[in-house]
């Protein structure tokens, strides 16, 4: 058995996410928001996940939201 934090999934960059994961690197601090359009509440969720893997992976904090009726998410950092 391994700690889970020493398991490095690279799926991610090489998926079509890729281009989302790109433009949260260029997120700043009390910034714009990234606007991010989605199909389906399941591709919001993958999109989600991959946000949540790259908080884990460099220790920044992103928040989210979504409109619901235009099917847009928005992500943004705080501080």
């Amino acid at each position: 058995m391994v700690p889970r934090s020493d398991v490095r999934v690279t799926k991610k960059s090489t998926s079509k996410f890729k281009p989302l994961v790109d433009a949260l690197q260029k997120l700043e601090p009390k910034g714009d928001a990234l606007e991010v359009t989605f199909s389906n509440e399941k591709e919001l969720g993958s999109m989600r996940n991959v946000v949540y893997s790259y908080m884990r992976a460099t220790g920044i904090k992103i928040k989210s939201g979504k409109d619901a009726t235009s099917a847009k998410a928005y992500f943004w950092r705080e501080k």
